[in-house]
């Protein structure tokens, strides 16, 4: 299995410029629910794979792969959670959805 990693090409990056890996490492699907779903607390599997509805277990099992191995989340005895790195992440990622929810928010009455 391939990570994404600072240093080595990565989607967008032939060099893997630090940003580059970080951004491809989020744009897979699922990597952000996941990160948002945890913000609410630790969670098992299951309840993971319920919280993102259409994903498989491989699928899910893959970024929790992905997302551990980035320092993001870890196992817990309650489960899956965010580590501090993770806690950092979302914190930053916070002010990037409350623009996405505006900007959606303007595209939509652009349309109208």
């Amino acid at each position: 299995m391939k990570f994404p990693k600072p240093g080595e090409p990565v989607r967008g990056s032939k060099t893997g410029q630090p940003v580059m890996a970080l951004l491809d490492l989020l744009g897979r699907s699922w990597a952000m629910g996941v990160i948002w779903y945890l913000k609410e607390g630790p969670s098992t599997f299951r309840k993971l794979q319920e919280h993102c509805e259409t994903i498989s277990p491989t699928t899910l099992n893959v970024r929790i792969k992905e997302l551990t191995h980035a320092g993001v989340i870890e196992r817990t005895l309650d489960g899956y959670a965010l580590t501090s790195r993770g806690e950092e992440l979302f914190e930053l990622l916070s002010p990037l959805g409350a623009w996405a929810r505006k900007w959606a928010k303007e595209m939509n009455n652009k349309e109208n």
